[in-house]
C-alpha cells in the first residue's frame, strides 16, 4: 500500500532483459540509483512503487536496488520503454507511523494513458490525458484522486466517451518532485484509479443483484432522476 506521495526520483542505472533471477523468467530486471534516502530502513522483499508501479527489490545497497519486472508487468504499465539513465518516481511502501497526506493506492496499474496536451496555467500545468483502455473513465471523477505514475493528482476536469479525456493540474512544487511534470504529448503514464470507485460499483451490483433479481433499469431510473433535480437547479 502506497500513498501517492512520491518520495524521491531515481535513476536507471541497468536494464536486463530476458533476466530469470529476479523477473521469474522471460521479465527484465531493473537496477535504480540515486535514491539513498528511501533505502535507510530497506529490507530484501520490501515493496518499493517505481512509476506506480508496485514491485519487489531482490537486491540492494546503499544507493541502488533492483526489482524484477515480469512479462505481464511490461504489457501493461510504461515500464517496458524505460532505458538507462531514464528516471522514475519512488515510493516506498507505507508504514503504521506514515501520514497519510495522499490516498490509498496499490501500486496496481489500472492501464496506461497517453498524454494529448500539456498547458501552462500561470506557474502550473494542465496535462490531459487519454487512457488506453477506456473502460476506466467510469472510474474518474471531478475532484477525485487518480494516480499517475505513482503520484495522487487531483482530477481537474472530465470529459467521457470514446473519446474522453481527463486532466490534472500539477502545480509549481509538483512539478519539482515528479518524472510526470517533464514528459510531452504523446508519450505514456501509468493509472490507478481510486479503488474506493471499484468497491462500490461491486457492492452496488451485487445488492441489486440480490434486492432487485438483477434489474438494473431500476438503478438506470434512480440516477436519471438525480441528473433531471441537478439539471432543474
Amino acid at each position: 500500500m502506497f500513498t501517492g506521495l512520491v518520495e524521491t526520483i531515481g535513476t536507471v542505472t541497468s536494464l536486463e532483459p530476458l533476466d530469470t533471477s529476479a523477473s521469474g523468467g522471460g521479465g527484465t530486471s531493473l537496477t535504480i540509483s540515486d535514491c539513498e534516502e528511501i533505502l535507510t530502513d530497506a529490507h530484501l522483499g520490501d515493496s518499493i512503487s517505481v512509476n506506480g508501479t508496485c514491485l519487489t527489490v531482490t537486491s540492494f545497497d546503499k544507493t541502488w536496488f533492483k526489482v524484477g519486472v515480469a512479462p505481464e508487468t511490461l504489457r501493461r504499465t510504461n515500464l517496458g520503454s524505460l532505458q538507462t539513465n531514464s528516471r522514475v518516481n519512488l515510493e516506498r511502501a507505507v508504514s503504521a507511523s506514515t501520514r497519510m497526506g495522499g490516498h490509498f493506492v496499490q501500486g496496481h496499474v489500472d492501464t496506461t494513458a497517453k498524454i494529448l496536451s500539456v498547458t501552462p496555467d500561470g506557474n502550473a500545468l494542465t496535462f490531459r490525458v487519454q487512457p488506453r483502455d477506456k473502460s476506466v473513465l467510469r472510474y474518474i471523477v471531478e475532484k477525485g484522486f487518480v494516480t499517475l505514475d505513482g503520484a495522487s493528482l487531483t482530477v481537474t476536469k472530465v470529459v467521457d466517451g470514446e473519446d474522453g479525456y481527463w486532466e490534472v493540474m500539477l502545480i509549481a512544487y509538483t512539478q519539482e518532485k515528479i518524472v510526470t511534470a517533464s514528459k510531452k504529448p504523446g508519450e505514456e503514464v501509468n493509472v490507478e484509479v481510486d479503488q474506493v470507485g471499484k468497491y462500490v460499483e461491486k457492492s452496488v451490483e451485487g445488492y441489486f443483484a440480490r434486492s432487485a433479481g438483477g434489474d438494473f433499469n431500476i438503478l438506470e431510473k434512480i440516477v436519471s432522476r438525480i441528473v433531471e433535480e441537478k439539471l432543474k437547479k
